[in-house]
């Protein structure tokens, strides 16, 4: 047991838990996936195909925590129903994973989370395209789940238009306030960049 950085080798170890049937999308063809994620996250991934745990585990001593935590990521986004594709965006430094529970905005009455579901969906797909595009985030809707890929900023706004959708605004009201927020989004991110010093 070698013990650098925090780690012990052998004892840290995430848990996550994985839904049966997103199990064959982690490992993918040949175990092409789960080996993918492995060597881009410098981690050890077991799954158990029963139960659908995943236990996630530094392959080195030079794995660093934010490998970990980006292979927990990656994890946890294919369980929400992200293609692996999507989810190894987490990979870049600036992307984080944003889970909302439609349950905890509308209870647990199918018809009403169907309902919601919908709203954000939209007609044809719609209103997530709309939001996906004008943020430049992935937005996934798996069972009662919503969950977006993004990095921080934006990843947020999408997420308070999402809420907006729930609370039952109108989608031209949503997609107004996404144009905007978007738009001082980018202004602020340009100021920033006139701001660095070279």
């Amino acid at each position: 047991m070698s013990k650098r950085g925090g780690f012990i080798m052998g004892v840290t170890r995430l848990y996550e838990k994985l839904p049966l049937d997103r199990i064959g999308v982690l490992i993918g063809e040949h175990g092409r996936v789960k080996e993918e994620v492995m060597g881009r996250t410098n981690t050890r991934i077991t799954v158990d195909s029963t139960t659908g745990t995943v236990i996630i585990e530094p392959a080195s001593p030079n794995t660093t925590a934010l490998q970990l935590m980006k292979a927990r990521d990656i994890v946890r986004a294919i369980a929400y129903g992200f293609s692996p594709e999507r989810a190894m965006r987490l990979l870049d430094e600036d992307q984080v994973l944003i889970v909302l529970d439609l349950r905890q905005y509308v209870g647990d009455k199918p018809n009403h989370l169907q309902r919601v579901k919908g709203r954000i969906i939209g007609e044809e797909g719609k209103a997530r395209r709309n939001i996906e595009e004008v943020t430049g985030t992935y937005v996934s809707i798996y069972r009662d789940y919503i969950a977006i890929i993004g990095d921080y900023e934006s990843a947020n706004i999408a997420k308070e238009a999402i809420e907006m959708l729930i609370q039952g605004r109108q989608h031209s009201t949503v997609y107004r306030f996404l144009e905007r927020k978007m738009y001082l989004e980018k202004r602020r991110r340009m100021r920033e960049l006139w701001r660095k010093p070279y």
